[in-house]
């Protein structure tokens, strides 16, 4: 499988980046994941700031809701409302961290209702992902007026990543200023579960071998969110996603992942010389650890959506 360079969007209200995915400097057997795994086991230190580097290197990894949701309207699946979080669910989440995790996962849910075209389910979600901002005092950092219009068409695509990038700025420098920068990683974990959750589910319905291995690369990612979710273990609620989460890590422990390096090469692109990255990603992973990681997120995701 080709290692593309990957533009990564958490669409329209909500947290969001535009970053190229660098490919490996060398070839090996030994996997770039290998390396986050040790230091998610021997990581013992807290820190009471996010860095931005931190920050930067996980939303560069983060699969974003509309890639995942290209790939698969691009396999012939019809467009589900089911599979995602109803909108009305909002009322039920009376703590920060529902709250903060299911601003994410809405966030995601309008990325996969964006790239359907679903302006009418989008209006709807809109209004859910306003009221969660607000009540996390977050709100101030959206013209939602401007999001709900472009919003309506999946052509504005380029001028949502550049609202909601600059968002996620906004929010990230206010939740560490406010010492709360826990609950910018709960978007950013909760938005990653819901993209894997609407992974699984069409996997279960058509187990298409593209979406089999989009699920298997979110190895790297989990072991990132793992890091940052470790610092703040000491509150009940982080500490028990961050333990349902290992339990997710013990399946992805098994699957391999093996980068081999080929030079990059030049593309011409709308007269815009681009580098592209040739590098090739051999994904080792078995029916029976899919079906095991459907499992769980489908166990998880009832839990943190209820």
């Amino acid at each position: 499988m080709k290692r593309v360079n990957t533009l990564l969007i958490w669409p329209v209200a909500l947290l969001a980046a535009c970053t190229l995915f660098a490919g490996c400097s060398s070839e090996s057997k030994t996997s770039d994941e290998n390396l986050l795994v040790g230091s998610l086991d021997s990581s013992s230190k807290k820190y009471s700031k996010i860095s931005d580097e931190a920050i930067g290197e996980i939303i560069k990894s983060i699969p974003s809701p509309l890639e995942i949701s290209m790939l698969i309207k691009e396999s012939g699946n019809p467009y589900d409302s089911k599979i995602l979080n109803p909108e009305n669910n909002y009322s039920k989440y009376n703590s920060n961290f529902k709250k903060a995790l299911n601003l994410g996962i809405y966030g995601a849910d309008l990325g996969y209702i964006n790239i359907y075209d679903k302006s009418t389910d989008a209006l709807s979600y809109l209004s859910s992902i306003k009221t969660l901002a607000d009540e996390l005092n977050v709100g101030q950092f959206y013209d939602f007026n401007t999001i709900k219009r472009l919003a309506s068409n999946s052509n504005n695509i380029d001028s949502l990543l550049y609202i909601t990038t600059t968002n996620f700025e906004n929010i990230n420098n206010f939740l560490y200023e406010q010492k709360r920068s826990d609950q910018c990683v709960l978007m950013l974990t909760g938005g990653w579960l819901e993209a894997l959750h609407i992974s699984c589910e069409v996997y279960k319905k058509g187990n298409k071998t593209e979406i089999k291995e989009k699920i298997a690369e979110q190895k790297i990612v989990l072991c990132q969110l793992m890091l940052l979710l470790d610092n703040y273990r000491q509150q009940p609620n982080i500490d028990f996603l961050y333990t349902e989460l290992q339990k997710l890590k013990n399946v992805y422990d098994k699957i391999e992942i093996v980068t081999i390096y080929k030079e990059p090469t030049m593309k011409e692109v709308d007269g815009v010389l681009m580098i592209v990255d040739e590098s090739e990603s051999k994904i080792n992973v078995t029916t029976e650890q899919i079906n095991e990681i459907v499992k769980i997120i489908d166990e998880l995701r009832s839990k943190l959506t209820a």
